[in-house]
């Protein structure tokens, strides 16, 4: 970040235009200024100074100010790649999108606001200082840019050691934080492939890394040198960040593709591929990759199977494909995997032979590398799989979500994953492997555990957790207070009661120094709704519809508090606002539904919960409900139509199929019963209630 100046600005100030939405936008100068005019707030067309530019290559933002102290990222950026690329010219941040003031994406709103989602990644020790009362900031910065002092710490000392000629003397140049983690490395003989000649001691410098290069949320104001779990909160690879391969989808840069990979399982570690302070890689070109993989062996066309110097030739390109964000910058995926057109042909995910042979389909390329002699004996039981089955109802692979939970040699990304999907499951083997993983080591999975036992009772959770009241890590003790958060305080040991009292007064403080942010406004909603707080509940939740106007859950959690407070008028509001925003969204529509039958209007509960169910593609909820509905009003026959369609693409939900087994016997459907009741007992033999179903419809006793 830079002040604005002859040398700084690189966009064309000449009196430029350009168009977006209907709305034409002017650059200009005026004397020493840079100015921009265009739509403001209420949509009407303004000047405003450029404050800061923002970036050099291959884009250049522009920071507007606005009322409250706020700095907004223009999201006309300047192309700043050559013309010979297609560069030298503005465009917009969203072309396909047809965004105006009112959107949140837009230039004035909450997610273009430089104080809080580009300040503490982009300056050097950033206090955002955000008063919720005026909605108003008055941040402050050390530095405009990444400083030294922003990775390694207070630099005072090792000013006075350079001053002083002893700097060569001292630990860490005089800096609080060791970053430097490269280590030594060296082959065996006959090995192809280096190793470290020491274990990787800590994640120090990966950590200082991710605390800006991964998809995260922030836990309070600017930290050096913390484990990154201290101090924000992770996003996990899952659907829609990440295709359920674990390759990167939405922007989430690279840390949380870089764990998945056996590079970081070897103890590889940032500056052992880029130089940290200029940026650059280490080597050009595949020179970077040779530093621990022979060439003789990898850079050969023998490997890669391509010609010399083509692209197919790069290893970046085969194993670390590159995404495309913010119209111009391109991303490569660090998990560093071989390309798998097998799981392309089956689930739909990426594969880098066919981003780069794009006439060409999955069937060519998997051809073309089992003609090469590369075999995948995995593809039905690749991890990926797991996640993509589950998330559409199949229960099947739970006994392998658990194995990868449990699997200690996996990258513990992939296990807190999978912890997190078994516990949307349930059941016997998603509590036995969060017992053992919610004391593991890494707080990842701790965190992820904690998530994850949502579904077990509240006075079991407590027991279960009442030792991660005091984790060291912030973000597990967060996670515990979020699970804990209904407990009810007077009924529990005082000495407990007052560990736990502190827990949740530290989590409404840590929220509340994002207070600026929707979701964060959104959790500190669901909070005070377990905490029996329902006027700060539902005053959170509107915030968090101001902040963003589009946030759906934000309205149906509002909708529901206010439901469960029998105002039933004022939850039919808010859902009708949330379907005039988004009128396709089958979360809103499904609420609408119940609120309907609650209010005794089965036509309406009917027509929406039909709405609903139509546009379910991930999970089940929408269309059992449907099918419960039409039952329940009249319609048995349609309800069992409705759920047989459900058992095609679920064939192993009990609900469906428990539900389809009563239907059927009330309207003396006697086979058809004993036969959902036998799969009944296939699936869950353990189960009594099945048995009993299954003999009572006439089926001999095992």
């Amino acid at each position: 970040m830079q002040l604005p100046s002859e040398d700084t600005v690189l966009g064309d100030f000449d009196d430029a235009s350009f168009t977006y939405n209907g709305v034409t936008t002017r650059f200009f100068r005026s004397g020493d200024k840079y100015m921009v005019s265009t739509d403001g707030e209420d949509g009407k067309i303004q000047d405003f100074e450029v404050a800061y530019v923002f970036g050099v290559e291959p884009l250049q933002q522009y920071l507007l100010p606005l009322s409250r102290g706020r700095l907004q990222a223009l999201s006309i950026a300047w192309d700043a790649r050559p013309a010979t690329e297609g560069g030298q010219r503005w465009y917009h941040l969203y072309p396909d999108e047809k965004i105006d003031y009112k959107d949140p994406l837009h230039w004035t709103g909450t997610y273009q606001n430089w104080n809080t989602s580009c300040a503490e990644c982009h300056s050097t020790d950033l206090k955002k200082n955000y008063t919720a009362a005026t909605r108003s900031f008055d941040t402050q910065f050390a530095e405009l840019n990444v400083g030294c002092e922003a990775c390694h710490g207070p630099g005072e000392k090792h000013l006075q050691l350079a001053e002083a000629g002893t700097l060569d003397d001292a630990p860490n140049g005089g800096f609080p934080t060791a970053l430097a983690q490269r280590g030594k490395w060296a082959l065996a003989p006959d090995a192809h492939i280096a190793k470290r000649t020491t274990p990787l001691a800590s994640n120090a410098q990966i950590d200082s890394c991710a605390r800006c290069h991964s998809r995260r949320g922030t836990l309070g104001d600017y930290h050096y040198g913390a484990d990154l779990l201290d101090t924000h909160r992770l996003a996990m690879p899952q659907w829609p960040l990440y295709y359920p391969d674990g390759q990167i989808r939405d922007e989430v840069y690279v840390y949380g593709s870089f764990v998945q990979s056996k590079m970081h399982q070897a103890g590889v570690v940032c500056s052992n591929c880029h130089e940290p302070h200029s940026l650059q890689l280490r080597a050009p070109g595949n020179d970077v990759c040779a530093q621990c993989h022979v060439p003789t062996r990898y850079d050969t066309p023998q490997h890669h199977h391509h010609l010399e110097g083509s692209p197919g030739a790069d290893c970046a390109n085969c194993h670390m494909p590159e995404t495309t964000y913010m119209g111009v910058d391109p991303r490569r995926d660090h998990s560093m995997r071989v390309p798998r057109p097998d799981l392309t042909m089956v689930m739909g995910t990426p594969n880098a032979c066919n981003q780069c042979h794009q006439q060409q389909d999955a069937q060519w390329a998997l051809a073309a590398l089992k003609q090469w002699g590369v075999q995948f004996r995995d593809t039905s039981t690749h991890p990926a799989r797991a996640f993509q089955r589950i998330a559409e109802g199949d229960n099947r692979v739970v006994p392998q979500l658990a194995q990868i939970a449990g699997d200690t040699d996996a990258a513990p990304i992939w296990r807190a994953t999978a912890m997190e999907a078994l516990g949307g499951v349930g059941g016997g083997q998603a509590l036995q492997a969060a017992t053992q993983m919610l004391y593991d080591d890494d707080p990842m999975l701790r965190a992820s555990t904690v998530r994850a036992i949502e579904f077990l009772p509240l006075q079991q959770r407590l027991q279960l957790l009442d030792y991660l009241i005091d984790d060291p890590v912030t973000t597990v003790r967060m996670e515990v207070a979020s699970s804990l958060a209904s407990v009810p305080l007077e009924q529990i040991p005082p000495e407990q009661a007052t560990r736990l009292r502190a827990l949740f007064d530290e989590y409404v403080s840590t929220l509340q120094q994002d207070a600026d942010m929707p979701g964060v406004q959104l959790q500190m909603g669901i909070f005070f709704v377990n905490r029996g707080d329902f006027a700060a509940a539902e005053a959170a939740y509107r915030e968090a519809l101001y902040l963003n106007s589009q946030l759906i859950p934000a309205y149906l959690n509002l909708a529901d508090l206010l439901r469960g407070q029998n105002r039933d008028d004022a939850a039919r509001e808010v859902l009708l606002e949330a379907l005039a925003v988004a009128p396709e969204n089958g979360n809103t529509l499904h609420a609408l539904g119940l609120l309907e039958t609650r209010s005794g209007k089965p036509g309406a509960a009917l027509a929406y919960l039909k709405q609903a169910a139509a546009l379910e593609t991930q999970g089940t909820r929408h269309r059992f409900v449907y099918g419960i509905a039409l039952h329940d009003l009249g319609q048995p026959e349609q309800a069992i139509q409705q759920l047989q369609a459900l058992l095609r693409s679920a064939p192993q939900s009990e609900e469906v199929l428990l539900a389809l087994a009563n239907y059927s016997a009330e309207l003396g459907q006697r086979e058809n019963a004993l036969q959902y009741a036998r799969s009944l007992t296939q699936i869950a033999p353990g189960n009594r209630g099945y048995q009993q179903l299954y003999q009572s419809l006439g089926g001999k006793a095992p």
